[in-house]
């Protein structure tokens, strides 16, 4: 029998109207849509897709949200085994995933090892969720000889990062945000900082330069440092 082709698919950062073309009809074309969900049951590249995979079958693949590193490389074993054994059945297989599957995304180590596995992966690119934070915030990432820094905001090396020259973008913060803005006040950045919550989705939440960050950190949170002019 031929063997199903895995398609990670970003559906962009949660704004419906945000999801492509190409992602949408690869949903619709799809035989299985492989949802990640985390340990509180939590399924939101799901809600942004629903519209597009009515009546498709749906599987669920555990993602814990972890630093821990022997527990995660379990968690992307068991779904590459789990993904293998509907492909093996002819089965085309969707993982969604939201923004975009090459930027900060669970789904790359299991892209890896799915290939590794011998079967065939195809990425479908999506917008992420920077670009439409700066657009609702309708401010520029960077221009002219501008660099773009990316930022894992919940690592220690976010530091140096900042001290970088150009634009930074600081992801996915974890649930101390107030520490990151402490960092940012030490740094002289605040006055530069522009910050977003949940952008596209139900209760998003734009602070711009002057407005003080008042929000909750976590998963759907980032925030972007504009280089001084």
């Amino acid at each position: 029998m031929l063997k199903g082709k895995l398609y990670g698919v970003g559906v962009g950062p949660g704004d419906k109207e945000l999801i492509t073309v190409k992602a949408a009809r690869t949903l619709e074309r799809c035989d299985i849509i492989a949802v990640p969900r985390t340990k509180n049951g939590d399924t939101a590249a799901f809600d942004i897709i629903e519209e597009y995979v009515r009546g498709k079958e749906i599987t669920e693949l555990d993602m814990p949200m972890s630093k821990d590193i022997p527990l995660l490389e379990k968690s992307y074993r068991a779904a590459a085994l789990k993904l293998g054994s509907l492909l093996d059945k002819g089965k085309d297989t969707a993982f969604v995933t939201l923004g975009d599957p090459t930027v900060y995304s669970t789904y790359m180590r299991i892209n890896r090892e799915v290939l590794s596995m011998g079967y065939e992966t195809e990425i479908i690119p999506g917008v992420t969720s920077f670009c439409a934070a700066a657009a609702r915030l309708n401010i520029s990432l960077c221009e002219r000889d501008e660099p773009l820094v990316v930022l894992p905001a919940s690592y220690e090396s976010v530091r140096e990062g900042l001290r970088l020259y150009g634009t930074k973008v600081l992801m996915k913060p974890g649930k101390d945000i107030g520490s990151l803005v402490g960092m940012l006040a030490e740094e002289d950045l605040l006055e530069n900082t522009y910050a977003a919550q949940r952008c596209g989705m139900d209760g998003e939440r734009l602070c711009r330069p002057g407005d003080g960050i008042d929000m909750q950190g976590g998963y759907f949170s980032l925030m972007i440092v504009k280089e001084s002019k």
